[in-house]
């Protein structure tokens, strides 16, 4: 029986900068683009450290599209995918290295505002958190109807109702 092995990164960071959609001449499409984590610790003496991690991400077929659409430099994300190892020779004729994730999911983290990415224009609408949508009776039903359920008389949640 084969061993067990996994090869799983997790990273929540900010874009360095937009990404780069391209297709490859079979038609695949390929995006890429990089995202920096920061951590931060107190040394013996008192100091704050910060140190800065860059990453190279590369997407593949529909969420390669999906990454060139929805990420902008500078969002906040979550990504999940796989380390993968690559050497090439540059065009200096030297052999390079380089370590790639590749993107098997990503979540972008909302600053208040929806990007509507339409034919030929793209549009920013404010948008208000749930709770505030709840009390001023702002809530769709499932057909699409505005509610006027007022906050008194939304759900409450029972933390320990919750499997995770």
């Amino acid at each position: 029986m084969a061993s067990r092995s996994l090869n799983r990164v997790i990273l929540i960071g900010n874009l360095t900068r937009d990404p780069e959609l391209k297709y490859t001449p079979a038609g695949t499409a390929v995006c890429t683009f990089g995202v920096a984590t920061n951590r931060s610790w107190t040394t013996a003496d008192g100091k704050i450290k910060d140190e800065t991690q860059y990453h190279r991400i590369v997407s593949w077929q529909k969420l390669a599209e999906l990454c060139g659409k929805l990420l902008s430099k500078g969002r906040k994300v979550f990504l999940e995918g796989r380390l993968t190892y690559r050497s090439f020779t540059g065009r200096d004729g030297q052999e390079r290295s380089i370590t790639e994730i590749v993107l098997d999911d990503f979540i972008v983290f909302g600053d208040g505002k929806r990007t509507i990415v339409g034919s030929d224009e793209t549009k920013v609408e404010e948008t208000k958190p749930l709770e505030e949508k709840e009390a001023t009776g702002e809530v769709k039903d499932t057909k699409g109807k505005t509610e006027g359920k007022s906050a008194s008389e939304s759900q409450d949640v029972d933390p320990n109702d919750i499997p995770f």
